[in-house]
């Protein structure tokens, strides 16, 4: 419902402003106390930046992390990562993610972070309690990365990315709930770098921004590691429980898999064995994404599995990118 609000031409957003102006002022009081010192700010003596968005979800934020901590890791940078964990339920906080802990705790990106990467992954809702995690496990880390939390100006950042969905970017341009927008569009002006994720759009991206694409490289079985191309499957019936279930379907088709059923969950959905066997036939393959197969490790079955998605950024740009991140942690060390 809200989608067709905020990204389609609809009245019903009237509706919802005076929520929306009530929204906008709570966060524009929540910067301003952080601004003008009325609530503490925690800085920490190793670097920190911050992958988020404008808008609510969806945008590709998480696949940028694992982007950045590849070519971090690649160059010999140790990376540490912090994350709210949405979804996860834990009696304690913060949690450090390892084999031990399950997607239901931390969440189901900080899960797929870890397993992808194997770098340290600390959860909380307070992000500060999570890098404070961080340090104490391992005082040698070089960079701290937050997955989301533009907004959380208790954590010190010295580097802000802000993601885009080129298909929609900022809607109808209202505040949450009447819109999908958490700040104005004007926070753009103070950060290090605007990253386009262009995903199905046939759009051009604005002068200044950096084009990110996802594309998949493989089909992984969630039961035996098995990696497959995409156009090696027929008769998928593909799932998403991500923030625009449809950019996942969309993928599939333009590389090759039209699905025989597409079935679109909310965003972080808690799966069942049961929920999911009833979708698919014997003789079918279940395809979905990452982020829903970390939820599945425990009951997953022969015929699931899930697209590993990947990120590519012009060499240049990725040179530019990388030249702020490892000089701002040269200066740290330098300290």
């Amino acid at each position: 419902m809200f989608f067709r609000i905020w990204f389609n031409s609809s009245l019903c957003c009237l509706f919802l402003l005076p929520l929306s102006w009530i929204y906008g002022l709570l966060s524009i009081l929540n910067r301003v106390s952080y601004q003008y010192g009325w609530r503490k700010i925690y800085k920490f003596s190793v670097p920190v930046i911050v992958i988020g968005n404008l808008t609510a979800g969806g945008n590709g934020k998480t696949p940028m992390v694992l982007w950045l901590i590849k070519q971090l890791t690649i160059r010999g940078w140790k990376v540490g990562v912090v994350s709210r964990g949405y979804g996860g339920k834990s009696n304690e906080y913060p949690i450090i993610v390892n084999e031990l802990t399950s997607s239901n705790e931390c969440g189901d990106e900080p899960m797929l972070i870890w397993k992808r990467t194997g770098v340290l992954v600390a959860v909380s809702p307070k992000r500060v309690d999570a890098v404070l995690a961080l340090l104490q496990v391992q005082s040698g880390l070089d960079i701290i990365i937050s997955d989301d939390g533009l907004q959380h100006y208790a954590l010190f950042r010295d580097i802000e990315w802000v993601i885009i969905n080129n298909s929609f970017r900022f809607g109808n341009g209202y505040w949450l709930p009447a819109g999908p927008m958490r700040e104005r569009i004007t926070r753009l002006n103070t950060v290090q770098a605007i990253i386009v994720n262009k995903a199905d759009s046939n759009g051009s991206i604005k002068s200044g921004e950096i084009l990110m694409q996802l594309y998949p490289s493989a089909v992984i079985n969630i039961v035996t590691g098995e990696k497959k191309t995409i156009r090696a499957f027929k008769n998928v019936v593909a799932i998403a429980g991500i923030g625009y279930p449809n950019q996942f379907f969309n993928t599939l088709k333009k590389n090759g898999i039209i699905p025989i059923k597409t079935v679109a969950f909310s965003d972080h959905h808690v799966y069942s064995e049961q929920m999911l066997t009833a979708l698919v036939s014997h003789n079918e393959v279940l395809f979905m994404t990452e982020k829903d197969a970390v939820k599945c490790l425990n009951f997953a079955h022969k015929n699931w599995w899930y697209v590993y998605i990947d990120v590519e950024i012009h060499p240049s740009d990725t040179e530019k990118l990388l030249y702020s991140v490892e000089g701002t942690i040269k200066q740290f060390n330098n300290k």
